[in-house]
């Protein structure tokens, strides 16, 4: 699986993992083989009264998964026009109904557009006009947050998932009826998608002037996974342990979703990861540190993290000693420097467990840099080291490259780092 081979992109040459899938559209089609096993549960937003019964929640299966975003993805082609390169936009919670919508539009060939569902009606705007949009999937509240925009956008198609109460007008129909019904025999449509085209905007928050959309293909994308499961297989053989088969294991994970899909590390390193290689996503309606430690126990959660915040959080609850936490094996974390300290909380209260960090940017797919495991607890202060398709560098303000211990600009090369930016070249 960690064989690297060397490919020309964009007229760079550049070290690649040789297990890559090819495009998103590959990675859906493989995903259908693990048939029933639930793929994504959302965990309802319920007074605690009425929690634990798991009847309530919405789950869908691998195989429910794909027939969904099959169905889906013929339809905006054969109804809604869309083809390769045309611009799909989601700005919603994290709903099941985002995954299905990004999957669609991915494998229809489409660019996938998710905007940050906490912008204002402004915001949002934006990123339809910059973007260029043709078809937005949104919510009851972006729909309502949009309204009065909508008819000026030049949408072709809007379709609002979970519409509760919301008077759909301006065309708007709700994700259930644009889906209809699912195909029990449903294949993708036949859209021919090479490693280099393009598949993802997401949008960063510069520190200057408007968010720009960073152009990410399905090359950035597949080959994180990649990464991600060499800085899983490195951990397990520095600890000792068997890295063949920290890469092989077939038994099931379990991640408690805390990050948004519309960013980097939910999408690339969660959503699309735990489709690839089998696990279950455990979504929440809101962060809280105590439904959190309710669905680790019922759900059987091995991972959980997010922000270092929220794992303070979790280990600060006074329900945590009442919990049954022993599956977890992981806690990770990323997007903000997290403490030493923190890391000893981790050995203290999960013993055994497997903390890990990392750095990344949205222009670099997620992952560049993973710390995980013994040399985590040795060096807690440390993002770790390079995945080994990527080069980084320190360079001073003159771009010369600056000796082990400077401060300077971090340089990053890889087949992660996208194209450029949408419209800024």
């Amino acid at each position: 699986m960690f064989e690297m081979d060397e490919a020309v992109v964009q007229g760079v040459p550049l070290r690649v993992w040789k297990s890559t899938p090819p495009s998103l559209r590959v990675v859906l089609e493989s995903s259908r083989d693990r048939g029933d096993e639930v793929f994504l549960v959302y965990a309802t937003e319920r007074p605690p009264e009425r929690r634990g019964a798991e009847g309530a929640d919405e789950r869908l299966t691998f195989d429910r998964h794909f027939r969904s975003a099959a169905t889906l993805a013929r339809r905006l082609v054969d109804e809604h026009g869309v083809a390769k390169g045309d611009r799909v936009a989601i700005a919603m919670r994290n709903f099941p109904d985002w995954s299905v919508a990004f999957w669609a539009a991915a494998s229809a060939g489409a660019v996938v557009v998710p905007l940050n569902a906490w912008w204002t009606a402004a915001e949002l705007e934006y990123g339809l006009r910059d973007s260029g949009a043709t078809v937005l999937f949104c919510d009851a509240e972006r729909y309502e947050r949009l309204e009065g925009e909508l008819d000026d956008l030049g949408l072709s198609a809007v379709v609002v998932a979970k519409p509760g109460d919301a008077d759909l007008r301006h065309g708007a129909r709700s994700f259930e009826e644009v889906v209809g019904d699912i195909d029990e025999l449903a294949e993708l449509p036949d859209v021919a998608i090479d490693p280099d085209d393009d598949a993802t905007i997401f949008y960063t928050s510069g520190t200057t002037g408007a968010p720009k959309g960073a152009l990410g293909t399905h090359r950035n994308i597949c080959g994180n996974l990649i990464s991600l499961v060499f800085a899983q297989a490195r951990s397990a053989l520095r600890a000792g342990g068997d890295a063949a088969g920290a890469a092989g294991d077939r038994s099931q994970n379990a991640y408690l979703l805390s990050v948004p899909f519309f960013h980097a590390t939910g999408c690339h390193s969660i959503l699309v990861a735990n489709l690839a290689f089998g696990g279950k996503i455990v979504i929440m309606h809101k962060w809280d540190p105590e439904r959190a430690l309710e669905l680790i126990e019922r759900e059987r959660v091995t991972t959980f993290g997010g922000v270092p915040s929220m794992v303070w959080q979790v280990l600060e609850s006074p329900s945590l000693a009442t919990r049954d936490i022993s599956s977890v094996r992981s806690i990770g974390y990323g997007g903000a420097p997290a403490p030493p300290e923190l890391v000893r909380r981790i050995e203290a209260l999960f013993p055994g467990r497997s903390p890990s960090n990392g750095y990344g940017l949205t222009e670099t797919s997620s992952v560049t840099t993973m710390n995980a495991g013994i040399d985590y607890q040795r060096h807690p202060d440390s993002v770790g080291v390079a995945v080994p398709v990527c080069d980084v560098q320190v360079v001073d303000d003159e771009g010369a490259p600056m000796p082990t211990g400077s401060v300077g600009e971090l340089w990053i090369r890889g087949p992660n780092v996208v194209k450029g930016y949408w419209g800024k070249p």
